[in-house]
């Protein structure tokens, strides 16, 4: 796999990020941050995606100040525990931080536009990436929590888009109704809504991928980095 070292923001330490390279010369750039699972093999393959689309890709370890190179399977009961575990571990502040500086490392490697797109904790941490850091453009899928943070939707600048699971058991319909009521009249936010559909659906592999579902989310994020990151 190829990595890449990045120092934190407040130089107490450094993480790595698998990185993915472009054919040829890069459209921009694109920062994928991981589920609750780590940097697996489901999110390598999102970054070698966006990689032949024409751009550097980088997926941080966020976890690393609490062990570095997790790497969970979701399809087992077991490790899909540890991720819940990890996730009340993991302190999202320091993880924007670490977006932040990825997104700096991002910019620096292409001279361009920088994207963001996460799932899950990443979702969440998509939104609050797209309020804190100046990320070109950013996408959250099934994101987590966001009726917590819309005291933060006066500071979203750049677009973000936000891909919605209808039967999400983790995003029940009442915080799904609050994102619609504290989101939709946003000028820079598009959110959609996939009926039906369950946590986890877009994932690159696995059981909880819905085909159909993932396919439509994922043309619509390409067509929004292709307008907003090039």
């Amino acid at each position: 796999m190829a990595t890449t070292t990045i120092r934190s923001l407040a130089d107490t330490g450094s993480f790595t990020a698998y990185r993915a390279d472009p054919e040829g010369t890069a459209r921009g750039a694109i920062v994928v941050i991981q589920e609750v699972f780590g940097v697996n093999e489901g999110i390598r393959r999102k970054c070698d995606y966006w990689a032949s689309k024409g751009y550097v890709t980088f997926a941080p370890d966020l976890f690393w100040r609490i062990e570095p190179g997790i790497e969970l399977d979701p399809d087992l009961p077991d490790q899909f525990q540890r991720g819940l575990d990890l996730f009340g571990k993991f302190d999202q502040d320091k993880g924007i931080e670490d977006i932040e500086a990825t997104i700096r490392a991002a910019r620096a490697a292409t001279g361009g536009k920088v994207g963001v797109t996460g799932y899950c904790l990443g979702g969440r941490l998509a939104y609050m990436t797209a309020a804190r850091t100046d990320s070109d453009a950013s996408v959250g899928y099934y994101a987590v929590g966001i009726d917590g943070l819309l005291n933060e939707k006066h500071a979203i600048a750049r677009p973000l888009m936000l891909h919605i699971a209808g039967d999400d058991g983790f995003v029940p319909p009442a915080v799904q109704a609050k994102m619609h009521e504290g989101l939709d009249d946003h000028p820079r936010v598009t959110l959609h809504d996939y009926p039906g559909e369950d946590h986890g659906f877009a994932t690159e592999m696995g059981k909880r991928r819905s085909e159909a579902a993932a396919q439509l989310a994922d043309s619509r994020t390409e067509a929004f980095f292709a307008e907003h990151i090039g």
